[in-house]
């Protein structure tokens, strides 16, 4: 069995009322990629600042990196790193000045902190940008200093909290490789997102809804583990007819993709596009129905019923 990153039973957080993040149970191998997907509200963050000790549970026990959290949070501090969701570094100091006092905080001698710095802003490509100050740069050039300063001490563990949120396709791709790199030098990582592209990059996968995991493991088990076929339709009157195609109890979902409707119906079916044109032998008279790979989307929308 592979070492763990991290391990949580029962682990439940709740404002007043509100369940925030209800009994969920982890099992991450260290030195993977592991992601939280959800949409806004779904728990992601809450996790997140519990597995770092930033914020106490409710119930259940956590143990990260071999520490008892929020037991031993303090010296689990010194071994992990966070980058948050929105920026949070200086913007009137410079990109080097951030990264100095970040290396200072977390301990890095005068000779450490300068050649770590020298090493970040040459792998980050902000090497010409090292007296910018941090509020002038892009949205992309932000995130790779954000990145830069979570990783400054060289962390066992990175908590990433929907870091490319904020930037264009290419960076998030570039901003991918980057953590694949950080992957592959025995760095495990947590990172939520809402983006399904993102999800399926991630070697372990929790998708979360109203604070309960609804499914766990790896994008391919979980889309190979669907329970329902996926049938595209092309035709037309798209709308009157995933109206119609919704009104089937053993319809899971439909959703327009195009001049295409993505169908998804209850696996036990077989031959689920001559089961489809039985139902509506009318709407389906000439359309063309061809069974496709299940996705990540496909396999959200099926756990949580909602759209993603």
């Amino acid at each position: 069995m592979s070492e763990l990153a991290i391990e949580a039973h029962g682990l439940t957080r709740r404002f007043g009322e509100l369940v925030a993040v209800n009994r969920l149970d982890l099992a991450i191998p260290a030195g993977t990629i592991y992601g939280f997907l959800g949409p806004n509200g779904s728990g992601k963050s809450t996790c997140l600042r519990m597995l770092t000790g930033l914020l106490l549970p409710s119930d259940g026990q956590v143990t990260v990196l071999g520490l008892p959290v929020p037991r031993q949070a303090e010296a689990l501090r010194r071994r992990v790193g966070y980058m948050t969701q929105r920026f949070s570094l200086y913007e009137d100091l410079s990109v080097q000045e951030n990264l100095a006092f970040v290396a200072r905080v977390q301990g890095l001698s005068g000779r450490q902190a300068r050649e770590r710095i020298h090493e970040l802003l040459a792998t980050h490509e902000l090497a010409a940008l090292s007296e910018r100050l941090a509020g002038s740069l892009s949205g992309g050039q932000r995130q790779r200093l954000a990145l830069a300063a979570a990783i400054v001490h060289r962390p066992a563990l990175l908590f990433l909290d929907e870091p490319t949120s904020a930037v264009d396709p290419e960076n998030r791709r570039d901003f991918w490789e980057t953590l694949f790199d950080l992957c592959d030098t025995g760095t495990s990582i947590v990172v939520s997102t809402h983006y399904m592209d993102e999800a399926e990059r991630c070697h372990g996968l929790a998708i979360l809804d109203e604070g309960v995991k609804r499914a766990d493991g790896s994008p391919e088990q979980l889309m190979n583990g669907l329970g329902v076929t996926v049938v595209e339709v092309l035709t037309t009157g798209l709308r009157e007819l995933k109206r119609d195609l919704l009104a089937l109890g053993e319809v899971h979902s439909a959703a327009q993709l195009g001049l295409r409707l993505r169908v998804l119906v209850d696996g036990r079916i077989e031959q689920p596009e001559h089961w489809l044109r039985r139902q509506l032998p009318e709407r389906l008279n000439g359309a063309e129905l061809t069974r496709v790979r299940p996705s990540l989307e496909d396999v959200f929308v099926s756990r949580t019923g909602a759209s993603p």
